[in-house]
C-alpha cells in the first residue's frame, strides 16, 4: 500500500456476550485471535465487509451481562470471509437460507491486544464528549458500530489512561 492508497485507521466497537467470548477468552486463544462469528444484522455485516480493514482499532465490549461495558482493546486481524456458523445446523447462528455459493453472513478475525479495567456503559454516558457515540444512542442495538477517532482517543488515552 502506498501513500496514495493508505487511509487513516478506523475504529469500531464490537459487542460480545462474555458467556460466548470474553476478552479473557480472546486473550487465551491462539495468537490472541478469535473469529467474530454470529453477526446476523445486515448493517453490522456491511460494516465488517465494507468499512473495516486489517489493523483497525476495536473496543471489545461485553454485552448482555450484569455490567456491560468496554473490557479490552483489540484490532481487526483478517480480511472478511464467510461465517461458517451459518451453514452448521447445530449452531444457534445457522441460517438455512444461506448457501455456500452465496453466503449471506461474514466474519473477520479480531485479535485481542489487552484487557482493560471495565468501562461500564454508565461511565461512557457520564461523559458529555461521548454523547454522539452510536452505542449511546437510544435504540442502538447493533453489535458492531463505528467509533469516531476523537471518541477512541478520549476512551483509550483518557478514560482508560492509555492502558
Amino acid at each position: 500500500m502506498n501513500a496514495a492508497t493508505a487511509r487513516a485507521p478506523h475504529y469500531w466497537l464490537m459487542k460480545s456476550e462474555p458467556d460466548e467470548c470474553s476478552i479473557d477468552d480472546a486473550l487465551a486463544a491462539p495468537g490472541q485471535t478469535v473469529p467474530w462469528t454470529g453477526v446476523r444484522n445486515y448493517q453490522a455485516r456491511n460494516f465488517m465487509r465494507d468499512g473495516m480493514q486489517v489493523g483497525d482499532g476495536v473496543l471489545f465490549y461485553h454485552s448482555s451481562c450484569p455490567e456491560p461495558g468496554i473490557a479490552g482493546i483489540a484490532r481487526v486481524a483478517s480480511e472478511v470471509r464467510p461465517d461458517p456458523t451459518q451453514f452448521d445446523p447445530a449452531s444457534p447462528y445457522h441460517d438455512p437460507a444461506s448457501r455456500p455459493e452465496a453466503p449471506r453472513w461474514l466474519l473477520r478475525d479480531v485479535q485481542a491486544l489487552r484487557k482493560t479495567r471495565l468501562l461500564p456503559l454508565a461511565a461512557l454516558r457520564a461523559h458529555p464528549d461521548l454523547a454522539a457515540m452510536v452505542v449511546l444512542q437510544r435504540g442502538s442495538r447493533l453489535s458492531i458500530t463505528p467509533v469516531e477517532p476523537t471518541h477512541w482517543a478520549l476512551i483509550v488515552d483518557g478514560l482508560l489512561g492509555g492502558r
